[in-house]
């Protein structure tokens, strides 16, 4: 069972959030980090997928939709994290991820969408 690995897309790129990530030692890259910044959302997740990383995104609309799109066309991607914009902290969404990743190994993760309030209490 191999940890998730995460990509916060430019939406959800709260530098606050990534710290408080790494300093929880959860392996995290964001778009800044490797140069994905101002790409599409398709192209963000197909570089999620070819480097085997779960993306996160406040994005939900979009990014469900992409998920509904690959399905529909037998395509995978290697997992999607959506929480709500504006609704939660830096502490919940934390504690929200951390449980998460506790949890799920990124196998399990393959070709899901998990909506972080369900991992928040």
């Amino acid at each position: 069972m191999s940890q998730i690995l995460l990509y916060i897309d430019e939406d959800s790129m709260d530098e606050d959030f990534v710290q408080a990530l790494r300093s929880r030692n959860v392996d995290v890259l964001t778009v800044v980090d490797v140069g994905m910044l101002h790409k599409s959302d398709e192209e963000q997740l197909d570089w999620a997928r070819v480097n085997y990383r779960v993306i996160f995104s406040f994005n939900t609309k979009d990014f469900y939709r992409l998920h509904t799109t690959l399905l529909a066309q037998s395509l995978s991607h290697t997992g999607i994290i959506l929480a709500p914009q504006q609704r939660y902290g830096i502490g919940d969404l934390m504690r929200g991820v951390l449980r998460l990743i506790n949890t799920k190994s990124s196998e399990a993760m393959q070709g899901q969408v998990e909506f972080l309030s369900n991992w928040i209490s």
